[in-house]
């Protein structure tokens, strides 16, 4: 047996530059009284056609269970930074939608954040190297996580996604 297998070097230099960048990311979102959870549905939120996503591609969206995200929009609401919609064509769907007051909440964090990854991260690369870098990371993403851009293209979403 290889220990020294390049294929666990791989995942394991993966992991370690996830953990790291994360670490060194949360104390912003601190700062903006955000968990990681938090910051990641709000900016999907945020980043969705009309700031908006079912509920089911949320959860899709973020690999969350969908009571697992129900908690979250629940804990989001009650800080009125997220509120919830009924679906007008599906009465068994809801959509979660960014309010106004969420959407300062991100645009106080952001400029920070953004500096954050940029000195951490896409900062450490050439222009070249991010292209080639976010390429790869969406081929393998694509792979393991079909379903993370659930709902960003109805169409995609309806024929992709459960």
């Amino acid at each position: 047996m290889d220990f020294d297998d390049p294929r666990l070097t791989a995942v394991g230099l993966l992991a370690e530059a996830h953990t790291g960048l994360m670490a060194r990311l949360q104390p912003a979102l601190d700062l903006a009284g955000l968990s990681g959870i938090d910051f990641e549905t709000v900016i999907r939120l945020a980043r969705s056609p009309g700031q908006r996503l079912r509920m089911s591609d949320l959860a899709a969206q973020t690999e969350l269970s969908t009571s697992g995200v129900t908690r979250v929009v629940d804990r989001l609401e009650r800080e009125g930074l997220v509120t919830r919609q009924a679906c007008a064509s599906d009465r068994r769907a809801s959509y979660a939608a960014l309010t106004e007051a969420g959407r300062a909440r991100l645009e106080s964090v952001l400029p920070q954040h953004l500096n954050d990854i940029e000195e951490w991260f896409t900062g450490l690369l050439d222009a070249e190297e991010l292209e080639t870098f976010l390429g790869t990371l969406r081929k393998i993403r694509d792979v393991v996580r079909p379903c993370a851009t659930a709902g960003a293209q109805e169409a995609q979403a309806a024929t992709q996604c459960p």
